[in-house]
């Protein structure tokens, strides 16, 4: 007797946290791509008191540190006085260690979504951030060839 994909196929429902719903995204919110059919895409809502807590273990020693209230920034100790675009993309960066962004998104996820303009404005503030991160500390953000940028924090940081 053979058994076909969808009988091995879960639920979505079965897979969310307790309380959370999914809806289905707005389709100008999804990336497309030259000659592939439109991409399908979910939001999944998670209510605050539902979401998985991160475990507790020993404090990391980040080699750069945001304080979000402060909007401030520091590099191994180090103030770094920013731009609100620098610093909001560092902190995107930051937050998002050892995760490739390509331009557009930063553009979209930084500038936001009414912003006109195009990656070479992303390259600019890059070149910026690298130049205030010091000689030392610069190559914490990587270019990806092609694609975009990442943030990796040396390793044992």
């Amino acid at each position: 007797m053979a058994t076909t994909a969808a009988a091995h196929v879960p639920d979505v429902a079965d897979l969310l946290t307790p309380g959370a719903t999914w809806l289905p995204a707005p389709q100008h919110s999804l990336p497309s791509l030259p000659g592939q059919p439109p991409m399908i895409g979910y939001l999944v809502l998670v209510p605050a008191d539902r979401q998985p807590r991160p475990a507790a273990g020993p404090p990391a020693d980040p080699l750069i540190r945001i304080d979000s209230e402060r909007r401030s920034a520091e590099v191994d100790g180090r103030d770094i006085d920013l731009t609100y675009l620098e610093f909001e993309l560092l902190a995107h960066l930051v937050a998002h260690p050892h995760r490739v962004h390509t331009r557009d998104q930063l553009v979209r996820t930084v500038w936001g979504y009414g912003h006109v303009g195009d990656g070479r404005t992303v390259d600019v503030h890059v070149a910026r951030l690298r130049r205030k991160l010091g000689a030392e500390h610069r190559a914490v953000i990587e270019t990806i060839r092609r694609v975009g940028y990442k943030y990796a924090p040396p390793a044992g940081r």
